[in-house]
């Protein structure tokens, strides 16, 4: 298991390795996208039975991918 960020890991025999909260199988790409889509916070954990500090966590996780993307202009 890697520790890839506070409360988030990769562990290839859970979810291919995609990152999750620690301690579930919820992928950060569904805890985001719930957001994305409307889901509050409140409702957010509810669904997926994780803490508001677990979904911060994502949300931060998601925020740091997205500092570090670098964007190539194609000619």
């Amino acid at each position: 298991m890697n520790q890839l960020a506070p409360r988030i890991v990769a562990d290839p025999s859970i979810r291919f390795g995609r990152p999750v909260i620690e301690g579930t199988r919820v992928p950060v790409e569904r805890v985001v996208g719930s957001l994305a889509g409307g889901m509050s916070i409140e409702e957010v954990t509810q669904e997926y039975d994780l803490t508001r500090e677990d979904v911060l966590a994502a949300l931060a996780y998601a925020a740091r991918l997205l500092a570090e993307e670098r964007i190539r202009a194609v000619t």
